[in-house]
C-alpha cells in the first residue's frame, strides 16, 4: 500500500531536486511554498469563475507553474536541466493581459476587491503571486536562481491576475468597477 508520507523531513530538512538537502525554512523552499500558494489560490479563483476564457488562461498558468517549480527546485548543479520559463512565456502573460486590457477599463482608483466571488479570488491570488514575486526577487539576489525570465514571468503574472479580475468582475456585474476606493468626501 502507498503512503502519503516518507518520514524523510521529520528532523526539518527537505530534498530540492539533485542530491541536495536544506533545512525547510531554506529560502528556495520558501520561494517554492509561495509558488505553490499561488497556483492553489489560482486553482480556488478558477473553480469560481464563470467564464470559460478564464478558466482556460487560469489552468495554462496553474500548468506553467508547476514546471517553473521544478526550476526553481533545481540545484545549480542542475538548473540547465529544468530550465523552462523563456522569452515566449513571458510575451504569452503579456498578450493575454493586453487582449483583456482592450475589453475591460484599468480604473484610475484603487479597486476594493469583493465584488464578486471569482473577483475576489483574482485579486488573492495576484497578491500571493506578489508575495512569490518578493521570494523570487530574494532567491534572484542569493544567486539561487540564474534565469531572470523567472522574474518577468511573475511580475507578468500579477498584471494579469488584475486583468483577469477586472474582466471576471465585469462579466458578472456588467459595470466596469463596482467598487472603487475613493477618499472619504464627508470633510
Amino acid at each position: 500500500m502507498k503512503s502519503f508520507y516518507t518520514r524523510m523531513g521529520d528532523k526539518g530538512d527537505t530534498g530540492i531536486l539533485g542530491e541536495e538537502r536544506v533545512p525547510k525554512y531554506d529560502l528556495r523552499v520558501e520561494t517554492l511554498g509561495v509558488i505553490d500558494e499561488a497556483n492553489s489560490a489560482l486553482g480556488w479563483a478558477r473553480s469560481l469563475s464563470t467564464s470559460d476564457e478564464i478558466k482556460q488562461i487560469i489552468l495554462k498558468i496553474q500548468q506553467d507553474l508547476y514546471k517553473i517549480m521544478a526550476e526553481v527546485a533545481a540545484s545549480p548543479a542542475n538548473a540547465d536541466q529544468f530550465k523552462y520559463v523563456s522569452e515566449e512565456q513571458v510575451r504569452w502573460l503579456e498578450g493575454q493581459t493586453d487582449k483583456i486590457t482592450q475589453r475591460v477599463n484599468i480604473p484610475k482608483e484603487f479597486i476594493i476587491p469583493g465584488d464578486t466571488l471569482a473577483g475576489a479570488a483574482l485579486d488573492m491570488s495576484r497578491t500571493v503571486v506578489r508575495r512569490a514575486e518578493r521570494r523570487i526577487v530574494e532567491l534572484w539576489h542569493h544567486k539561487g536562481i540564474q534565469n531572470p525570465q523567472v522574474l518577468r514571468y511573475f511580475n507578468r503574472l500579477s498584471s494579469l491576475c488584475f486583468a483577469l479580475e477586472l474582466l471576471e468582475n465585469w462579466i458578472i456585474t456588467k459595470s466596469e468597477h463596482p467598487t472603487l476606493a475613493k477618499g472619504d468626501k464627508s470633510k
